[in-house]
């Protein structure tokens, strides 16, 4: 099944911890894809940074979502790691995936995390690299 940017919102938006966290789809096509998510202080951890499992969860999701623009809207990450490079901190995250090279059933993405704020230049907090797996069956919705 092809997936388009509606596509997408419509399953973002039935992803409940996407909500929780604020999740938007910001760019979606062709391999890429962009995902934002607002900082605010329940996203933090006790030094005031953006928690290690938030960048974690933006990696997931948008390793996930660039992956389905090559395989379909059927895909689960398969696995992942995730490089952390300097504390987040700003006004939003900015989780930019894109596929290295995919195969009928399998992709391997790309991310990178930056923190926002208004005023400076984007800084580059994160990196990963997944792997991401169609899977055959229909997906059961919660």
């Amino acid at each position: 099944m092809t997936i388009d940017i509606e596509l997408a919102k419509q399953i973002l938006a039935a992803q409940p911890f996407a909500e929780l966290v604020g999740t938007e789809i910001a760019e979606f096509g062709d391999g890429t894809v962009t995902l934002v998510i607002p900082i605010r202080p329940e996203l933090c951890q006790q030094f005031g940074f953006v928690h290690g499992g938030v960048l974690s969860y933006a990696a997931d999701n948008a390793l996930t979502f660039a992956a389905g623009t090559a395989l379909g809207a059927n895909v689960l990450t398969g696995g992942f790691s995730i490089t952390y490079l300097r504390p987040a901190k700003g006004v939003r995250l900015r989780a930019v995936a894109t596929v290295t090279d995919a195969t009928r059933r399998q992709a391997v993405v790309r991310c990178e995390i930056y923190a926002e704020d208004a005023d400076d230049e984007p800084v580059l907090c994160a990196v990963a690299q997944g792997t991401t797996r169609s899977v055959e069956r229909e997906l059961a919705h919660a």
